[in-house]
C-alpha cells in the first residue's frame, strides 16, 4: 500500500510540474485578453501611449480604441455597443450612460481640457481672439453643439458676448481641427491638447473666455463589460501618477482639487 501511495504522490508532482510549464513566459497573472476602451476623439494621442504602456505592463493583454465624439459614443454604448471602459469629454455625455444603467460604480475625472482658437502656423490672418472670428470672409470651423467641444465653444462665445457664423459644424475635435490643417478655414476651436499634437502644422491662441469653459473629462467600467479585470486596471492606469503624466504632458490639467 505505502509503494502505492508513493507512486501516485510522484504522478502528482509530475503532472504538476508539467502544469507549471504551460504558464505563458512573462505571464505577470494580472489582466489579459482584449479590452475595449470608447474615448473621447481629443484623447487619442494620450489613450494610444497608455495603451502602448498597459499592453507592456500585462503581457498577454490587447488594448482596443474607438476614438470618437463623446454623445456618438454614449449612444453606441446605450444601443449595446460592446465595450469594457467609457471616457467622456463631459459629464453631460457620461450622465447618458450613467442614467441607462450600463456604468458599474461612479465615473471619476480623471482630467480638464480647454479650448484655444487653431490656426495654421504663423498665424497668417493675425487672429487675436474670440471677436476676430466675427471678420467677414474669415472661415471658421466649430465643432457640432451636442459634441463636448462645441458645447465648450458655445459657452465661450456666449461669455465673450460674440456670435459665430461657422462654415461647417464638425462631429467631433478632430474633425474641427483637420478643417484648418488642410487649410478649408481659418480657424477653428479646439482643445487646447489639439493643438498641441498638432505640432509645427498648428499655432494655439489663447483666450480668455475659455477658463469658463473648462470640460472634465470622466471616467468608468461598463456594467456589461466583456473583461471587466482588464477594464479596471486600464482605468487604474489612466488615474495612476504615470497616467496623469502622460495627460499633463499632452496639456490636460489635472481634475480640481488634486
Amino acid at each position: 500500500m505505502r509503494a502505492t501511495v508513493a507512486l501516485l504522490a510522484t504522478a502528482a508532482l509530475a503532472l504538476t510540474g508539467c502544469a507549471a510549464d504551460t504558464t505563458e513566459p512573462g505571464h505577470d497573472g494580472g489582466p489579459t485578453g482584449t479590452v475595449t476602451v470608447f474615448a473621447a476623439a481629443s484623447l487619442t494621442e494620450s489613450f494610444t501611449t497608455l495603451g502602448r504602456q498597459f499592453e507592456a505592463d500585462h503581457p498577454g493583454s490587447t488594448v482596443t480604441f474607438n476614438f470618437a465624439g463623446s454623445s456618438a459614443l454614449a449612444n453606441q454604448i446605450a444601443q449595446g455597443a460592446p465595450a469594457d471602459v467609457f471616457a467622456s469629454a463631459a459629464p453631460k455625455n457620461m450622465a447618458t450612460v450613467t442614467d441607462a444603467g450600463h456604468a458599474a460604480g461612479t465615473p471619476t475625472v480623471f482630467a480638464r481640457n480647454q479650448l484655444v482658437i487653431a490656426v495654421p502656423e504663423g498665424n497668417p490672418q493675425r487672429v487675436a481672439g474670440l471677436a476676430d472670428l466675427t471678420r467677414p470672409g474669415l472661415k471658421v470651423a466649430l465643432c457640432a453643439a451636442q459634441v463636448p467641444c462645441g458645447a465648450a465653444a458655445t459657452t465661450a462665445l456666449e461669455a465673450a458676448g460674440v456670435r459665430v457664423t461657422p462654415v461647417t459644424l464638425e462631429q467631433d475635435v478632430k474633425g474641427a481641427l483637420a478643417k484648418v490643417k488642410l487649410g478649408e478655414v481659418d480657424a477653428a476651436l479646439v482643445y487646447r491638447t489639439d493643438a498641441r499634437s498638432a505640432d509645427r502644422d498648428i499655432d494655439g491662441i489663447e483666450f480668455p473666455e475659455s477658463a469658463r469653459a473648462v470640460n472634465d473629462y470622466p471616467i468608468v467600467v461598463l456594467a456589461d463589460a466583456p473583461n471587466p479585470t482588464a477594464a479596471r486596471a486600464f482605468v487604474e492606469l489612466v488615474r495612476s501618477a504615470p497616467g496623469r503624466a502622460v495627460l499633463t504632458d499632452a496639456g490636460f490639467q489635472p481634475p480640481s482639487g488634486s
